[in-house]
């Protein structure tokens, strides 16, 4: 299962843009961004410590869970639960200890002084502490068939939702470590895992090539792209067009995997908080940024495990720096 962190804003400082002002704020002691498992958890452990907490949760609420069907490896559910129904229980739990939910997207932010000001389309807040739990989108190939069969055998995580392909044929779509490392794990499920790949080298790191390329439920696909993506009530084909013949090839399978990236929703904290060449949030210990006050939590900074689990417990982790940081910031 995916860890589904909500998203954000582009940050712009262009005229006819929302900017920071001196109009009258709405104050929290903590104000965390987004609305994924990450930021649910923070905003549990936050509230539950006896903290003013806000949460504001973009413009899709629950993240990337919301799209995602049944739920199987979420401790504490041991029929599955769906990913909507596990989202809304967080939120529910959060707002049960105190946590105010906003259902509004951030438009700007101002780290450079304290308090840190957080801007929505509508409102300015103002916290003490802030927590970006904005999380990462996976890239997309942008076909029709994509958005179509999202959740039917379209997937973005191998890990979440390789079990449910027990004995079929599976598509996995990239030619880096990460389609490479999704791919071999497929094998513990499928009968045949074809990687199509634009290219006719891989990208991925030497070891993991010769783990693929030795493996003999692993075919390739060559200098070729999926350009369409077809079924009835759930994917049944895909097909595959060579770039240097024009060839069409029809697979019949059961799931289709896209392996080719996460993109960070940092692009608000552009010039505000450190980020790596990618858009990830640096981390310089624990959940702490290179602001004192700002911290962060999920798949925001996490590009290698990218689970409900982990962005939960990441969370967890950042709650309890803010704690750490508000009480010693009290004493000074």
């Amino acid at each position: 299962m995916m860890s589904g962190e909500a998203g954000a804003a582009v940050l712009e400082t262009n005229d006819d843009k929302p900017k920071i002002s001196d109009k009258t704020k709405t104050k929290f002691d903590v104000v965390i961004i987004g609305a994924g498992p990450s930021g649910y958890t923070a905003g549990i452990y936050c509230s539950r410590a006896g903290y003013d907490t806000l949460i504001l949760s973009g413009i899709l609420p629950g993240g990337q869970l919301v799209n995602t069907t049944e739920v199987e490896n979420y401790p504490g559910f041991e029929n599955s639960i769906m990913g909507p129904d596990l989202m809304i229980d967080m939120r529910k739990q959060s707002q049960k200890m105190g946590t105010t939910i906003i259902d509004d997207e951030v438009v700007d932010v101002d780290f450079r002084r304290k308090p840190f000001k957080v801007l929505t389309a509508s409102e300015e807040y103002e916290g003490r502490a802030v927590i970006i739990a904005t999380g990462a989108n996976p890239r997309k190939m942008g076909l029709n068939g994509e958005e179509t069969f999202a959740g039917k055998g379209v997937s973005y995580c191998a890990t979440c939702d390789g079990p449910f392909f027990r004995n079929q044929e599976i598509v996995v779509v990239g030619g880096g470590d990460s389609a490479i490392e999704e791919a071999t794990f497929l094998t513990k499920f499928a009968t045949t895992v074809h990687i199509v790949h634009r290219r006719d080298k891989l990208r991925a790191s030497k070891v993991m090539q010769e783990r693929a390329l030795n493996n003999e439920k692993i075919k390739f696909h060559w200098d070729s792209a999926v350009i369409d993506i077809k079924g009835d009530q759930k994917v049944q084909q895909a097909i595959l067009k060579n770039l240097k013949t024009n060839e069409e090839t029809t697979l019949e399978i059961g799931g289709l995997f896209v392996a080719i990236g996460h993109t960070p929703n940092t692009k608000i904290f552009e010039n505000q908080i450190e980020l790596d060449d990618q858009g990830y949030v640096v981390l310089k210990n624990s959940t702490h940024t290179n602001v004192e006050g700002i911290f962060a939590a999920g798949d925001v900074h996490d590009r290698t495990y990218r689970q409900a689990i982990t962005a939960a417990a990441f969370g967890c982790m950042a709650a309890i720096d803010v704690d750490k940081y508000i009480s010693e910031s009290a004493e000074k």
